[in-house]
C-alpha cells in the first residue's frame, strides 16, 4: 500500500504537514475529510518501512483503548469492518492509524482479523492473536477483547508501578555522579598543590582520591562511556550466546532487592496468561508453548519448556512444575488444586492477583528504604572526599607548636 506525503489545512486555517498510508488518493482525501482536514497536495514517495518505528510509536495506552473500543463496538452488534473503520476514524492520526488502515485493507482481502493483526507482531504479541483466533472459532470475540482490555490494562499498571520505582533512584544516581565528577575534576586539581605543599606525609585514602581525580581529568572519555561500553557489551555477549543470558537471567531472578520483585513480576503475567488461554479453550501444552516467550528469561522459558514436556508424556500438571525446581511451592499448590477442582483458571487467576499484590506492595516498601540508602551512599562519598582532604590539614595543623 502506498504512502502518501500530503499538506492540509484545518478549519482555522493552519497549515500542516505529514504522512499517511492509503490505498489511493480518493481513499487518502476521504479520511483527511473525516479528521476535519481539507487536502492541499499530495505526493507517494518511498516508503520507510514502518515496522522499526511501531514499537516506538505506538504506546500500550494506544492498545488498551483499540481494545475497549473494539469490544464496545463488536458487543453492541456492529460488524467488525466498520468497527476498525470507526476506530480508525475516531483517533487522533498516529502510525497507529496507519497499522489499522492496513488491518482493515487485510481482512477486505480475505484474511480474518487474527491473520490480519498477526502481521504487526511488534504490537499485538502472540496471546493477543491466540486468544483472537480463539474468539474468533468460538464465536465469543467481545468476550475475549473484555478480558485482553483487562490484561493490557493490568500490564500499563504493573508497568507504571515498576517505572514509580526507578525514578528516584536515577535523579539521585545522575546527581550524586555529577558532584562526584565535578569534585575531581574541577575542586580536587585546585586543591591537589595545596595537599603537597603541607610537607606531611600524604595517608593513603588521600593518595586513593588523588589517583582517582587524575583518571577523571585523564580519562574522563573512558570513565564516562565505561558503563554504557560494558553494558552494550553484555547485550551482544548475551544475544550471542544462549548460557551467557541464561547465566544472566538467573542473575536477574537472584539480585538482592529486585530479583525478587522481578520473580514476583514474571510469574504474576505467567499466570495471568496461562489462565486466560486456558479459560478460552487453548490446551494446556499449547497455552504452555505460547508462555515461553511471554516471560522474557531464559531460567523459566527452560523451566516451562520441561513442565511441558512432562506433561505431554502424561504427568500431572502440577507435578511437572514440581520437578522443575523453580516455580514456588503456592504455584504448584495452586495447580494441584485446580487440577482437583477442575477450576484451573480460577486457581491461576488466584495466584496472578496475589502475586500482583505482592509487587504493589514490594515497590511501596522498597520506594521509601531507598531515600535513606542513596542518602548514606551520597554522604559516605562525600565523608570520604572530606576525610581525604581535610585529613592531612589537620595533621599540619596538629603538628605546628606554638
Amino acid at each position: 500500500m502506498p504512502d502518501y506525503k500530503f499538506r492540509t489545512i484545518d478549519a482555522n486555517g493552519k497549515v500542516r504537514s505529514d504522512t499517511m498510508v492509503a490505498s489511493n488518493p480518493m481513499e487518502l482525501e476521504k479520511r483527511l475529510s473525516s479528521m476535519g482536514f481539507d487536502l492541499l497536495s499530495y505526493k507517494e514517495h518511498n516508503r520507510v518501512s514502518i515496522s522499526l518505528l511501531q514499537k516506538k510509536a505506538i504506546s500500550r495506552r494506544d492498545l488498551i483503548n483499540f481494545t475497549f473500543h473494539l469490544e464496545q463496538l463488536t458487543k453492541s452488534g456492529v460488524p467488525l469492518l466498520d468497527s476498525l473503520k470507526d476506530i480508525r476514524d475516531s483517533i487522533e492520526y498516529s502510525r497507529f492509524t496507519d497499522v489499522l488502515q492496513t488491518v482493515i485493507d487485510d481482512i477486505e482481502g480475505g484474511k480474518t482479523l487474527s491473520l490480519a493483526l498477526a502481521e504487526h507482531s511488534q504490537i499485538f504479541d502472540k496471546v493477543y492473536i491466540a486468544l483472537i483466533r480463539v474468539g474468533e472459532e468460538t464465536g465469543n470475540l467481545p468476550e475475549v477483547l473484555k478480558d485482553l482490555a483487562e490484561t493490557v490494562r493490568w500490564q500499563d499498571e504493573l508497568a507504571s508501578h515498576t517505572k514509580k520505582i526507578m525514578i528516584y533512584p536515577v535523579i539521585v544516581s545522575i546527581v550524586v555522579l555529577g558532584v562526584v565528577a565535578f569534585l575531581m575534576m574541577y575542586l580536587m586539581p585546585q586543591l591537589l598543590p595545596f595537599i603537597r605543599n603541607i610537607g606531611t606525609e600524604i595517608p593513603l585514602h588521600t593518595r586513593i582520591l588523588v589517583g582517582v581525580s587524575n583518571a577523571f581529568v585523564d580519562y574522563w572519555f573512558i570513565v564516562f562511556s565505561l558503563p554504557f561500553v560494558i553494558y552494550a557489551l553484555f547485550r551482544f555477549s548475551a544475544t550471542r550466546s544462549p548460557v551467557l543470558r541464561y547465566l544472566i537471567d538467573g542473575l536477574k531472578l537472584k539480585l538482592w532487592l529486585v530479583g525478587s520483585l522481578n520473580t514476583k513480576i514474571k510469574l504474576a503475567r505467567f499466570a495471568n496468561y496461562f489462565a486466560m488461554m486456558y479459560s478460552s479453550g487453548i490446551t494446556v501444552l499449547d497455552a504452555l508453548t505460547i508462555s515461553e516467550d511471554m516471560v522474557d528469561n531464559l531460567v523459566l522459558e527452560d523451566s516451562i519448556r520441561r513442565a511441558r514436556n512432562n506433561i505431554s508424556e502424561g504427568s500431572r500438571i502440577s507435578d511437572s512444575f514440581e520437578s522443575t525446581g523453580v516455580f514456588p511451592s503456592m504455584i504448584v499448590r495452586m495447580l494441584r488444586v485446580g487440577e482437583d477442582t477442575g477450576a484451573m483458571d480460577e486457581a491461576l487467576l488466584n495466584v496472578s492477583y496475589f502475586y500482583n499484590r505482592e509487587v504493589k506492595e514490594s515497590i511501596d516498601k522498597l520506594e521509601p528504604a531507598l531515600v535513606p540508602a542513596l542518602t548514606i551512599i551520597l554522604g559516605g562519598i562525600m565523608l570520604w572526599i572530606m576525610m581525604a582532604v581535610l585529613g592531612p590539614v589537620y595533621d599540619a595543623v596538629s603538628n605546628i607548636r606554638i
